[in-house]
């Protein structure tokens, strides 16, 4: 199998934008995969049936309501005292985010965190937990 360069793999996503409330105004909202990168990375690939939605309740949402909220959170936990929404914000205002609209969300999804193995997606398809 050739090796293919992650902008093959993100062939047809929106150029990179800083992860920001500012930058997913103008982003659609209808299905899709988003991907966020962190200095170059894919750290999470996501779907959702409402991008610009999910994208913001990623970033401004809660722990219990976004796993990568809840993940970059307890990443962030570490360091110190209990990380705030505004420090998960920050944290993620740091990366970047990509999406493409398409209605074949779990095959573009799965397709993408096999490949890449995105350090903030909890399961990869095809993998049991206990083999991770």
């Amino acid at each position: 199998m050739p090796d293919t360069t992650l902008e093959d793999q993100l062939a047809g996503f929106s150029p990179a934008l800083p992860y920001t409330r500012e930058n997913l105004a103008d982003a659609p909202n209808t299905p899709g995969v988003h991907v966020v990168l962190e200095r170059g990375a894919v750290i999470y690939v996501g779907r959702t049936r409402h991008l610009r939605d999910r994208m913001r309740q990623h970033l401004t949402g809660n722990r219990t309501s976004s796993v990568l909220h809840d993940q970059v959170g307890t990443r962030l936990d570490k360091r110190g005292p209990e990380a705030t929404a505004d420090d998960i914000a920050a944290w993620l205002g740091a990366c970047d985010i990509r999406w493409l609209e398409t209605g074949d969300l779990e095959a573009t999804k799965d397709a993408l965190v096999v490949a890449l193995q995105p350090r903030f997606n909890r399961q990869i398809p095809g993998q049991s937990r206990a083999a991770r």
